[in-house]
């Protein structure tokens, strides 16, 4: 645990910082739900997974190759169901919904965690900024794709981030989503996760069901297999300080599975959400004119490379 983070009050909801994801789902029975949960191959997505499956739920665990699927289901006690899912490859995405959808089975929530970060030069796939794509893309992809299995209460819970705050001066680059007119790791990486945040309050208002919602999370800073793209000496400094400045795997797996699951949040619709309790978020990040450009931009995209 965090030295700060343990130091953190809880507030509101009556958890904090300091909350892990097992306690925020303490005492929850979890048992004939399920849930689908994307990068499930390690970290916050793993432990995730985990707890949904301790407290009895069927996870749909989503990992970047199949094999890797088979080997978290086989390392998470519970009813796991490995599904390859690469976020970067809109075939990979596509037979996923086939195989989902083949199960017959209606979800509780979908849960969008898998990403990469601040990859250190432009990588880019099918045309775009290879975090744009993942990050943003597709999950968009998946989710819009599978929202026909959402249960009439189900949820939709994406993982963003404070790093929203970081993106470029014009919020999104419309102009620029390859990155080949000027690329920053870090404004890249905030936004795609600017993405993240205004797809979810988009999705919102789209849902086709009254009852379902859609929210956005920050998990908090954690050193996890997402920061494997930063330099030795950022990589070293991380691992140096998180015992004081950083949040544990376990406390920022609490946030998105306390959205997800949470009996109080059953009406709570288009918000985002930090240390399990409602945040405010950037302008950017409460912009719904920009938030409708792009999802209409990403429409764009999704047909136009499928």
């Amino acid at each position: 645990m965090g030295f700060l983070s343990s130091l953190g009050r809880p507030g509101p909801s009556g958890f904090g910082s300091a909350t892990t994801a097992e306690q925020a789902t303490f005492g929850l029975d979890l048992v004939g739900r399920t849930y689908l949960v994307t990068g499930s191959g390690s970290g916050l997505g793993k432990e995730t997974a985990r707890v949904l499956a301790l407290r009895g739920a069927r996870v749909f665990a989503l990992a970047r190759n199949n094999s890797k699927a088979r080997q978290i289901s086989g390392e998470i006690p519970g009813e796991v169901v490995p599904i390859g899912c690469d976020l970067a490859d809109i075939k990979s995405i596509q037979a996923a919904i086939r195989d989902i959808v083949a199960t017959e089975v209606d979800f509780d929530a979908f849960i969008g965690n898998a990403g990469v970060m601040a990859l250190p030069s432009c990588v880019q796939r099918n045309g775009f900024e290879l975090q744009f794509f993942t990050n943003h893309v597709g999950h968009a992809a998946l989710i819009n794709g599978l929202i026909h299995r959402l249960k009439s209460n189900g949820r939709v819970v994406v993982l963003s981030s404070a790093a929203h705050e970081m993106t470029y001066k014009e919020g999104i680059q419309f102009d620029n989503l390859s990155g080949s007119n000027g690329y920053s790791p870090w404004k890249a990486y905030g936004q795609s996760k600017l993405c993240n945040l205004l797809f979810a309050r988009y999705l919102a208002t789209r849902l086709p069901i009254s009852g379902q919602t859609s929210n956005a999370v920050h998990p908090g800073v954690i050193v996890t297999p997402l920061m494997r793209n930063l330099n030795p000496a950022m990589m070293l400094s991380g691992k140096l300080v998180s015992p004081f400045f950083m949040k544990t795997v376990e406390q920022g797996a609490a946030t998105q599975v306390y959205v997800a699951t949470h009996p109080s949040l059953a009406e709570v619709n288009g918000m985002y959400f930090a240390d399990c309790n409602l945040k405010k978020s950037s302008e950017y990040g409460r912009d719904m004119r920009l938030a409708a450009e792009l999802w209409r931009k990403t429409e764009e995209i999704i047909k136009a490379i499928v």
